[in-house]
């Protein structure tokens, strides 16, 4: 990172789950002002139970709201990414609207939510697991799944007016209107789900 402290006129996106950027944060605001600095911190729930069943290694979701409001605070811009949104898990409008609302408290500067995608490979880890700790929304899962890594478009459609709705409601822009931010919110499903 110190080497992009000395570059300028980049546009650059950093994406993570830890608040441990925030050791780095003097180096971040040496490279935003001579860049386009952004930096987004998932968060697939704000359920801290829940959070540390999906996401065991991870911080805490308050912990990284504040790492959010603490980026912002220092002139970083900062948001959130919510992914992967888990159907009949972390999908209902009440929770996704307890983000939203909290990211806006935090100072976000924006938010995104992407639903769950399953490769092969990933279903492999998935499936078990969600067999183990969520056994009535199996059948679900391999029905929506079945034959196929994304969900119907549909859902994802749904999802993404559901979310436009409420960050015009708390006042937070999208983040997804570039492709560089669409591309942070697939990172982020594949990062998050790797943790599983």
């Amino acid at each position: 990172m110190r080497e992009l402290a000395q570059h300028e006129g980049l546009q650059l996106g950093l994406i993570t789950k830890s608040n441990l950027i925030l050791r780095d944060i003097d180096l971040l605001k040496k490279i935003g002002p001579r860049n386009r600095l952004s930096v987004t911190v998932t968060i697939a729930t704000l359920d801290a139970d829940l959070a540390r069943l999906l996401e065991p290694r991870a911080p805490r979701p308050d912990l990284r709201l504040e790492t959010v409001r603490n980026l912002n605070q220092s002139g970083i811009r900062a948001g959130v990414s919510c992914a992967p949104v888990l159907p009949g898990i972390t999908d209902s409008p009440r929770e996704l609207e307890a983000l939203v609302q909290a990211v806006a408290a935090a100072g976000g500067k924006h938010i995104f939510a992407n639903p769950l995608f399953l490769k092969p490979c990933s279903a492999a880890v998935f499936f078990p697991f969600l067999e183990k700790e969520f056994p009535d929304q199996m059948e679900h899962y391999r029905k929506r799944y079945k034959d196929r890594a994304f969900l119907p478009k549909a859902y994802g459609q749904r999802l993404s007016q559901l979310m436009a709705r409420l960050r015009q409601k708390y006042g937070i822009r999208g983040g997804r209107e570039r492709r560089a931010d669409r591309m942070q919110s697939v990172h982020a499903a594949e990062a998050q789900l790797n943790l599983f």
